[in-house]
């Protein structure tokens, strides 16, 4: 408990001209410009890699459901974030647990939490031949201390994020606010350096369609979900917090610690219509059961 208090404490981190053409000899005809012009490579298609950014037992479940039918069960869950890989550039969606856990075993937290971690954003990077200097944009799925974790290794992203997000993270002078969790605002300030490009509802990152930000507030002040336009899986939604487990989808379950259950339970509604509009397929970034057989990619 000692690493991980001291893991959320931490607040800094440092961050020739072109030669002319030969003309032809004199006896040589010329050959039809479509001929010799060569055709444009095709862009590459976007392809995600699956990142696992920790575990997280729950030793009791009560807080995941205010209709207190979840207490005194357990279950563990995994903690994934997303590396989108568009022809525009990467966008690296949620950061995780603290990359400090990794090598320190099993460390509990708030009490009902037993959270672990085997590599970090930048080692799993580095498998792939990748650096935190490859990535364009960051956006988080919200603020919650197991979605931004490991900041501290892609300083100098641009940050997209919600303004309500950002506002609940860093209130504007003479807001009204409840107070952060003072460990909580530690690891939010590690944000600061960076330059956010705050976004008030739905936004199309590479304005093709295809990677989407689509606010669903309820389980924090700018919860979001990321809309892909898959080139073999057609539509996937990447559910944030939505849903933490299958049940809590199907049983329509609100955590008691959400801002706000009515505004979560009219993103459920807006999540359901869209992916039963699109037939998209659902991640539960949580629930191991969809996060395990993507083999750590999505096509």
């Amino acid at each position: 408990m000692r690493l991980f208090h001291a893991l959320l404490a931490t607040t800094a981190f440092t961050l020739a001209p072109a030669c002319a053409p030969k003309s032809a000899p004199a006896d040589t005809p010329s050959e039809p410009a479509a001929e010799i012009v060569a055709e444009a490579e095709a862009p590459a298609p976007l392809t995600v890699n699956v990142l696992d950014c920790g575990s997280l037992t729950v030793t009791d479940l009560d807080a995941f459901s205010s209709a207190g039918d979840y207490a005194g069960q357990t279950d563990t869950l995994t903690d994934t974030c997303y590396l989108i890989n568009h022809p525009d550039g990467r966008l690296l969606w949620d950061l995780g647990l603290p990359g400090m856990l990794v090598g320190a075993g099993e460390q509990t937290v708030g009490g009902i939490f037993k959270v672990s971690m085997g590599k970090t954003i930048t080692q799993q990077l580095a498998d792939l031949g990748l650096t935190p200097a490859d990535i364009k944009y960051l956006s988080l799925s919200h603020d919650h201390f197991d979605h931004i974790g490991q900041i501290d290794q892609v300083q100098g992203v641009t940050w997209i994020v919600q303004e309500d997000e950002y506002n609940d993270m860093f209130p504007p002078e003479g807001a009204a606010t409840q107070a952060a969790d003072p460990q909580l605002a530690a690891m939010w300030a590690a944000f600061r350096p960076l330059e956010p490009l705050k976004i008030k509802g739905d936004h199309d990152v590479f304005g093709d369609g295809t990677v989407k930000i689509l606010e669903m507030p309820g389980h924090t002040p700018g919860h979001s979900v990321l809309l892909l336009d898959m080139p073999e899986s057609g539509p996937v939604l990447l559910a944030g917090d939505l849903y933490h487990r299958k049940e809590s989808r199907t049983l329509r379950r609100v955590p008691r610690f959400n801002w706000s259950e009515p505004e979560t339970l009219a993103s459920m509604d807006k999540f359901e219509a869209l992916a039963s509009e699109l037939g998209a397929k659902v991640i539960l970034q949580h629930e191991p059961d969809d996060v395990e057989p993507l083999g750590g990619v999505i096509r």
